[in-house]
């Protein structure tokens, strides 16, 4: 998935995954996926897709910044 937020592109083809988490099964339309991610040029974004019935019903992308993705991070029990 690919979005433009400012003057800034998120592409999810090209991004560095940094950490991944799975609530659900494929096909539960309870379950989701939420995604950090860290851009070529070190901009990071959640990118977030579920079932309909999931807390995240439509796939999208939202901006971070390194704090916040580092406070994402540590709360998961990710390394940076």
């Amino acid at each position: 998935m690919k979005r433009t937020i400012g003057k800034a592109q998120y592409d999810t083809a090209s991004a560095c995954v940094l950490h991944k988490e799975t609530h659900g099964r494929f096909g539960d339309p309870a379950g989701y996926e939420e995604t950090v991610c860290r851009t070529e040029d070190g901009r990071y974004f959640l990118y977030c897709n579920g079932g309909k019935s999931s807390k995240h019903p439509e796939e999208k992308i939202k901006a971070l910044s390194k704090a916040a993705a580092e406070k994402l991070l540590a709360e998961r029990g990710a390394a940076t």
